[in-house]
């Protein structure tokens, strides 16, 4: 029996897996505290001055408590710390410590090899081409509307 072909998020999600996990055996050969995906995606949207929680969150694409929670994680793994925010007394920014700058550079290094790994596997062109898909602006989510509603043909 066939198989359906999967599709596109599934596609991307195993991909983002795969980057996931090769970041994370990087960073254990390497001697780092373990961390889980949403942390590492957490440090990713993280600004050089610092950001709050509530931007974290909305960057994330995840609820407050979540963000809350890795946060509190890597405060407490000594690679983010809480500081007042200068422009709002009641906000905090969550920013790198010295170890969690190290920690990103080392991430950062890692994930330059995942690609240059993915590239000698899939060939410059794909890799170039994939990378080239993903920049390229895909306009406002889509709203309802028939051709999302179950069901209904493509076109």
């Amino acid at each position: 029996m066939p198989s359906q072909p999967r599709d596109l998020p599934q596609l991307l999600g195993e991909a983002r897996r795969w980057f996931e996990e090769g970041l994370s055996a990087a960073m254990a050969a390497a001697g780092a505290a373990p961390v889980s995906p949403t942390q590492v995606q957490l440090c990713s949207v993280l600004d050089e001055e610092g950001t709050t929680v509530s931007e974290l969150a909305r960057r994330m694409g995840v609820t407050r408590q979540t963000a809350h929670q890795a946060v509190h994680g890597l405060v407490a793994a000594g690679i983010l710390e809480q500081v007042p925010d200068p422009a709002s007394a009641r906000q905090r920014l969550i920013r790198r410590t010295a170890e969690g700058e190290r920690a990103h550079r080392q991430a950062k290094s890692a994930i330059a090899g995942l690609e240059r790994q993915l590239t000698e596997r899939i060939g410059e062109e794909l890799a170039t081409a994939l990378r080239t898909a993903l920049e390229t602006p895909w306009g406002p989510v889509p709203g309802p509307g028939p051709e999302l509603a179950p069901g209904s043909a493509p076109r």
